[in-house]
């Protein structure tokens, strides 16, 4: 089913203090991200997520599950809607464990993201 929240990305300043804290909070496992820049993979009971470091004063990002990202992109276009360049990580083996990615703002501008998931 599309619409649901399937992932969330807090963006920090520094995603150690940010691993110290939320874990600490919540008592969510936080484990090495995907990329190189560091950051890392959050293990919830409900809706996976992520924390990524250089972002900061950042609001939490939100993603929502599409089937098909390409339409659903454009989708987002012919309702007044635009999709920033961020790309993350495109490369088969992201894509293949963790699915596509793409930030988008509606037709007010406010952002939102897009999530489709790997193939099972």
């Amino acid at each position: 089913m599309a619409g649901e929240i399937s992932f969330f990305e807090l963006g920090v300043g520094d995603f150690e203090a940010a691993r110290t804290f939320y874990s600490g909070l919540f008592g969510w496992i936080l484990e090495p991200g995907p990329t190189e820049g560091g950051g890392y993979a959050i293990s919830t009971p409900n809706v996976p997520g992520g924390v990524h470091g250089g972002d900061p004063g950042a609001g939490p990002y939100l993603f929502f599950r599409v089937d098909d990202m390409k339409a659903a992109l454009e989708r987002v276009r012919e309702l007044g809607g635009t999709v920033d360049d961020f790309d993350a990580g495109d490369d088969d083996e992201t894509v293949a464990r963790f699915g596509r990615f793409k930030l988008c703002h509606d037709d007010q501008g406010s952002p939102f993201g897009l999530h489709e998931p790997p193939a099972a």
